[in-house]
C-alpha cells in the first residue's frame, strides 16, 4: 500500500444512523442464558449491523401448562428495536413439560415436539403466543435450527417429518400474524436431497423462505450453491427467498462447535468474515447473519446432570468473552479484529447497495513487484455493487486456504475509460487510499489498466464515484 496515499479511513457509523441493510449478527443461545445481554447491546449497535437473530426458547418461557413468560425476551426484542435493529427470532427448541427426554438435555436442544398429539399442540399454541405477542415487532420467524443435525433433532434427522412439522409451524405462525414472515429450512448447508425432501412434503408452499448455514473453509463454490438453491426452489415455488442464517469461524483453535481444531487466529477470523459476508451480499439472500456477536458456550450437546457437558466454549464471536463457572460468557465483551472489520463492511454496504455486474477484466502482465506476473490463478475472486446513485465498487481478493496460506500479490484490471474518482479501500485497516497516476494507464481506444494492484487474501475494496458515504 506505500505505493498510494491515504486519504482516509472508514468512520464507523452506528445501526441507527445506517437503517435497514442486509447485514445481521447471531444474538443467540439467551434461552440458556449463554452471555449477559445488558454488556452487549451497545457494542452490537455500534457494529452497524442490521437484523439480530435470537432463539425464542420455549423450555425458558412455558413453565407450567398453557402459561407463558415472554418478559425475558421482551426486554431483549425491545433493547434491540430501541437501537435501531430488526430482531428476528429463531422458534426453538423442546419443553420437558411435554417430552420426557427434554428433561434430560441441556436447555431441552434438539427435543422435536413431534410425537404425543399433546406435545404438536403445544408447540403449535407457543408459536401462535409468541408470534402474537411481537406483532409489529418482529417479522422474521425460522422454524428450529439445524434440523438436519444429530444435535438438533436428538431422535434421528428425518427430512419427511421435519417437512411436516415446517409446514405446521408456518400455518401457525400466519395464523398468530398473517403479516409475519415463515423461514423452513434451518440446515447446517445447502444439502440439496434434504431440501428437495422438504419441498416434496409441501413446505415451499406454506413458508416465505428457506435458510441455510455456513461453515466451511472452501468459499470457491458459496455462489454456485446459492444458485443451485434457487433453481430447486424455482421447480416448487419461485416466491419463496432464501437467507443466510448463520455463517462465520473462530478466532481460536481451542474452541468447541464447527470449524473447531483448526489453526484459527483473529486475523485469519477475520478475512473469513469479510470474503463470506461479501459473497453473500453479492448473492440473491434477502440478508445475511454472522455467528455470532460473541464467543460463548456451544451447548448444543449438554446433558443437564453433567455440568461438563455444557462447558464447551466456541470462539465465533466478534467480541471477546471470558467465562464463569457456570458457563456464562462473562468479562468486558472486548472487540476483536473481526468487529472492526465488520464495522468497515458496514459503513460501506448500508442502504441502497446491490450486486451488479461491472465491465472489468484481469489482464496477466509482467509485474515488478513481485518479479514476476500478476495472479493468473483461478481462486482470484471479484464481484462487482452498485448504488442508486450510479457509484460503483468491485470487491477482489486471492481465496487461498486461510488454514494454510497467506497472500501478497499484484492483479492488473482493465476497465473502460473511467472519469470518476477511483479510490482503493483496505477493509481490514479501513485505510483509504488515492490511486497515483503511475498505477492508472490509459490508453487510446477508451480503455484504463489499473496496474499491478495489491492483491492479498483479505477482500481490497475499488470505488468509483461517490459510493463511499
Amino acid at each position: 500500500m506505500e505505493r498510494m496515499k491515504k486519504i482516509g479511513r472508514i468512520q464507523p457509523v452506528n445501526a441507527k444512523e445506517i437503517g435497514p441493510s442486509r447485514l445481521g449478527i447471531g444474538f443467540e443461545k439467551l434461552d440458556r442464558k449463554a452471555f449477559d445481554p445488558n454488556k452487549a447491546y451497545d457494542k452490537v449497535a455500534e457494529l452497524g449491523v442490521y437484523y439480530v437473530r435470537l432463539q425464542s426458547g420455549w423450555q425458558r418461557t412455558e413453565r407450567e401448562k398453557g402459561v407463558y413468560d415472554f418478559t425475558w425476551l421482551d426486554e431483549i426484542v425491545d433493547n434491540i428495536l430501541a437501537r435501531g435493529q430488526e430482531p428476528w427470532i429463531n422458534l426453538c427448541y423442546g419443553n420437558d413439560l411435554y417430552n420426557a427426554d427434554a428433561r434430560k438435555y441441556y436447555g431441552a436442544v434438539g427435543c422435536a415436539p413431534v410425537f404425543s398429539d399433546e406435545e404438536k399442540r403445544a408447540w403449535e399454541n407457543y408459536v401462535e403466543a409468541c408470534v402474537r405477542r411481537y406483532r409489529g415487532k418482529v417479522r422474521w420467524y425460522e422454524i428450529w435450527n439445524e434440523p438436519d443435525g444429530q444435535w438438533c433433532w436428538k431422535h434421528g434427522p428425518n427430512a419427511a417429518e421435519y417437512g411436516d412439522f415446517t409446514i405446521a409451524t408456518a400455518n401457525a405462525i400466519h395464523r398468530a400474524d398473517p403479516q409475519a414472515k415463515a423461514i423452513g429450512g434451518v440446515l447446517c448447508f445447502i444439502q440439496m436431497p434434504f431440501f428437495k425432501v422438504m419441498f416434496d412434503r409441501g413446505v415451499a408452499d406454506a413458508v416465505d423462505a428457506v435458510s441455510f448455514h455456513r461453515y466451511n473453509v472452501d468459499e470457491l463454490n458459496a455462489l454456485q450453491e446459492i444458485r443451485a438453491l434457487r433453481a430447486l426452489i424455482n421447480r416448487y415455488n419461485p416466491r419463496v427467498q432464501i437467507i443466510q442464517g448463520e455463517s462465520g469461524t473462530q478466532s481460536d483453535s481451542r474452541g468447541c462447535g464447527a470449524l473447531r481444531g483448526g489453526a484459527w487466529t483473529e486475523l485469519k477470523q477475520a478475512k473469513y468474515m469479510l470474503r463470506h459476508r461479501l459473497l453473500d451480499l453479492s448473492s440473491e439472500v434477502v440478508f445475511s447473519s454472522h455467528f455470532s456477536a460473541l464467543d460463548m458456550v456451544e451447548a448444543l450437546n449438554g446433558i443437564v446432570d453433567d455440568k461438563s457437558s455444557w462447558l464447551d466454549y466456541g470462539y465465533f464471536g466478534l467480541l471477546h468473552a471470558d467465562f464463569d463457572d457456570e458457563g456464562l460468557a462473562c468479562g468486558t465483551y472486548s472487540p476483536k479484529m473481526s468487529y472492526y472489520a465488520m464495522q468497515h463492511l458496514t459503513a460501506l454496504f448500508r442502504g441502497d447497495v446491490k450486486p451488479t455486474d461491472l465491465p472489468i477484466i484481469r489482464r496477466i502482465k509482467d509485474s515488478p513487484r513481485v518479479f514476476g506476473k500478476d495472479d493468473d490463478s483461478s481462486q482470484f475472486i471479484m464481484l462487482g455493487f452498485e448504488r442508486e446513485n450510479g457509484s460503483q465498487a468491485l470487491a477482489y481478493w486471492k481465496s487461498v486456504d486461510l488454514i494454510k496460506e497467506t497472500y501478497d500479490g499484484t492483479v492488473t484490471l482493465e476497465l473502460p475509460e473511467e472519469s470518476r474518482e477511483i479510490r482503493l479501500t483496505d477493509l481490514m485497516t479501513g485505510d483509504i487510499y488515492e490511486l497515483p497516476e503511475s498505477l492508472l494507464l490509459r490508453s487510446k481506444g477508451g480503455v484504463t489498466h489499473l496496474n499491478h494492484l495489491p492483491l492479498k487474501d483479505s477482500p481490497i475494496l475499488i470505488t468509483f464515484g461517490d459510493f463511499i458515504r
